[in-house]
């Protein structure tokens, strides 16, 4: 890792032109890309590392079509993009993992850091301002769980050397995904007043009929007591987009760029499309939703 920063600190990186400002006076909105489950390094059928890069592109080039559909009614200048988790695949945390891989837990990591600069440096270009939060995911986990010390996880690995790669820019907030001696399992991001809660979803349980939105309920109410207060939720893990409602409180749960995982079509007899939420909110609240589909 200390290479890897080094590596990364020795790269004369342009900087990324602003965009012209939009000097209009309506309502602002800022823009919110959930980026979720990526599983950078799985292979399946109709998945892999090169598709996952073709379709993060795809991501940014729709991410600024629909941006522009809602600026020709608000002002759009800021985006926030939560990192939700398991972007990487990961090595060795269940029996089995490497027969469905293409690549090891290194290339993983630099292949991901390297989309996620590409796109973090491209909406740089496409906004006056860029906030990225990311909280950690399960598959990140070095080895089985208890292995190694719970804040060494290839999802933060990955996240800060995106940021390096991305290089200094005074337009660009993206704090550091690590919490000493502890998981990062989540963060709040404020977004014009607006609290929004971050988590990966695998500490969701209490399920139904192998359908995990029972167990949401008991969980944010309790988080909502008890670890910070927020008006918005959203998490991932189960790659499966959704919106639910949870006594007033409004939870998003990210999609997945994976496509055809036959563990999920034998075993939960689930099968989701290659897809990431993009909303916008202004001070009152969220506006508009847009699932945008890829590949």
């Amino acid at each position: 890792f200390q290479a890897a920063k080094d590596a990364a600190l020795g790269m004369n990186i342009p900087k990324v032109a602003a965009p012209k400002p939009d000097k209009r006076k309506g309502e602002p909105e800022h823009a919110i890309l959930l980026a979720s489950d990526w599983q950078w390094g799985k292979i399946t059928p109709t998945y892999n590392s090169e598709i996952a890069a073709v379709r993060v592109r795809e991501l940014g080039e729709k991410v600024k079509r629909l941006v522009d559909i809602q600026r020709t009614a608000h002002p759009v200048r800021e985006l926030h993009i939560h990192l939700l988790g398991d972007l990487v695949e990961g090595e060795d945390i269940f029996p089995g993992q490497a027969h469905l891989i293409d690549s090891g837990l290194y290339s993983q990591m630099f292949g991901a850091a390297e989309a996620l600069a590409r796109l973090v440096r491209e909406m740089l270009g496409h906004f006056e301002k860029v906030k990225v939060v990311g909280v950690i995911g399960n598959h990140g986990r070095l080895g089985r769980k208890g292995t190694f010390r719970p804040e060494s996880n290839a999802d933060a690995m990955m996240y800060r050397i995106a940021r390096m790669a991305v290089g200094e820019e005074k337009r660009l907030d993206w704090p550091e995904t690590f919490t000493q001696g502890e998981r990062h399992w989540y963060a709040v991001d404020n977004v014009l007043g607006k609290r929004w809660f971050l988590f990966h979803g695998d500490q969701v349980g209490g399920g139904f009929a192998g359908f995990p939105w029972y167990g949401f309920g008991k969980k944010l109410s309790g988080w909502r007591a008890s670890v910070a207060e927020f008006d918005y939720s959203v998490g991932a893990h189960f790659h499966t987009p959704t919106r639910m409602y949870l006594n007033g409180l409004t939870h998003w749960n990210g999609g997945s760029i994976e496509s055809t995982n036959t563990f999920a079509q034998e075993q939960l007899a689930a099968a989701g499309e290659p897809c990431q939420w993009l909303l916008f909110q202004n001070e009152k609240g969220v506006t508009a939703e847009y699932l945008v589909r890829l590949g």
